[in-house]
């Protein structure tokens, strides 16, 4: 599932269409969470294509390690957490926002 998946189209003042804003909590640990350590900057879309076979789901690695914002790099020497109840996780977040 792409992070803008099910977003609704909305417009702005002016007409402009936009996709509605989605708000994002980091995934709730687990005691079958991976954890693994990077030495050297990574790729998220690459991990998450290893670990979920979906390279669009690396903004929920992201989420779950608190990573800057839109950058598709780990940092360097840091131990990445990879969530795995991934399925339970994005339906907590369409629950989330379709109640707002």
């Amino acid at each position: 599932m792409s992070r803008y998946n099910k977003n609704r189209i909305i417009k702005d003042e002016n007409s402009v269409r936009k996709l509605d804003t989605k708000i994002l909590t980091a995934p709730v640990r687990s005691e079958n969470d991976i954890y693994i350590q990077i030495y050297n900057a990574e790729r998220l879309d690459l991990l998450a294509y290893r670990f979920y076979n979906d390279q669009s789901k690396w903004w929920i690695i992201s989420a779950a390690n608190n990573l800057k914002p839109g950058s598709l790099y780990t940092p360097e020497n840091i131990v990445l957490r990879i969530p795995v109840n991934v399925e339970t996780y994005l339906d907590n977040i369409e629950s989330y926002n379709n109640g707002r």
